[in-house]
């Protein structure tokens, strides 16, 4: 039997501000835990009080609109996923108000065999208005809206997100267990059309890998980071690393910031890859070769016409507004002939 080794411990950082996530942490590109980063909000000190006191904050801001919730058998132990035919999921969706799913949640923590309940990613000033203003994070800049997380003891199947993230735990206590991009090839990720959350997942469970049927992930594991943060604890997931969360309690609750520093105005990388999908996937092997050093040396080296006047470079120059609006209804034309 393979033995796994444990995961390294994601470097911890304390009194994180703004100058230093950007000068120190952000520059090595690695995760960070940022311990009491939370520490002051309103809604940590809520939480520290009493599950119940941390649902009754929530609800003091008044609640919006309904909420999506995703309900899950006891037989699933809290990992939402697909189900065992690879049809659909392992779970249900509906949508209640916010107080409706809160008494849920509390009354079922009690329960030896309770249901798995989840609220993901509601964007916190549409849902509640005031609670960023009552509850500030500095690291990010002031137009980046805060979503809310809010569930049971449930497993996040592991994904990557395809921007920057900081969050920080209000209530409960997380695990996270995060993998660089690079370790794609042996995390077996699993279908692109319909996905648990949205984003593509990988098909092992971490918590309990079966290596008989995932053996890559052996490798895999040398390279996994992870932490159990507390309430009022920061993390911070660099772009596109995997990242499997364990709510370890009954009564959870964790607020994000999602953001891309990337310049505005560009497409969509992740439809260009699903383009690329439809576009090459069916090409013979050497004709796929060819189109490999073409996107390298076209796409992803920096200037690869540097023997041009900078006049004549076109759209294989620096990117401009003015090429990207160009490229745009070029783009908009050719779709149009699929």
């Amino acid at each position: 039997m393979t033995t796994l080794p444990p995961p390294t411990p994601i470097r911890e950082y304390e009194g994180v501000d703004r100058h230093r996530f950007d000068a120190e942490i952000r520059p090595l590109g690695q995760p960070a835990v940022l311990r009491g980063l939370g520490k002051d909000w309103p809604a940590v000190q809520a939480a520290r009080r009493s599950p119940e006191a941390a649902c009754e904050y929530l609800l003091s801001f008044g609640p919006r609109h309904p909420v999506p919730v995703l309900l899950g058998a006891p037989d699933i132990a809290g990992r939402f996923f697909y189900n065992a035919e690879m049809t659909g999921m392992n779970f249900t969706e509906g949508q209640v108000s916010l107080a409706a799913f809160l008494e849920r949640l509390l009354h079922d923590r009690v329960l030896a065999e309770p249901f798995g309940l989840a609220v993901q990613s509601q964007v916190l000033p549409q849902l509640l208005p005031g609670f960023a203003e009552a509850n500030r994070l500095d690291l990010v800049d002031a137009g980046v809206a805060p979503r809310i997380w809010i569930g049971s003891q449930i497993q996040v199947a592991p994904h990557f997100d395809l921007t920057e993230n900081v969050g920080v735990v209000m209530a409960g206590r997380r695990r996270f267990t995060l993998l660089p991009p690079d370790q794609l090839p042996n995390l077996y990720i699993g279908p692109l059309e319909f996905t648990p959350a949205g984003t593509p997942v990988s098909m092992v469970d971490f918590n309990k890998p079966d290596l008989e049927r995932f053996p890559l992930y052996a490798e895999a594991a040398k390279h996994a980071q992870s932490a159990v943060l507390g309430e009022g604890d920061g993390i911070y997931i660099p772009f596109h690393w995997w990242h499997g969360v364990d709510s370890l309690d009954r009564v959870n609750a964790f607020v994000n910031y999602w953001w891309n520093p990337a310049q505005p105005g560009l497409g969509r990388p992740y439809d260009a890859l699903m383009h690329a999908m439809f576009a090459f996937r069916g090409l013979p092997a050497d004709q796929r070769d060819v189109w490999r050093m073409v996107f390298e040396n076209l796409v992803f080296t920096d200037d690869p016409v540097s023997h041009l006047a900078e006049n004549a470079k076109g759209v294989l120059g620096p990117v401009t507004p003015e090429k990207l609006a160009r490229m745009r209804n070029t783009l908009k034309q050719i779709a149009g002939k699929l």
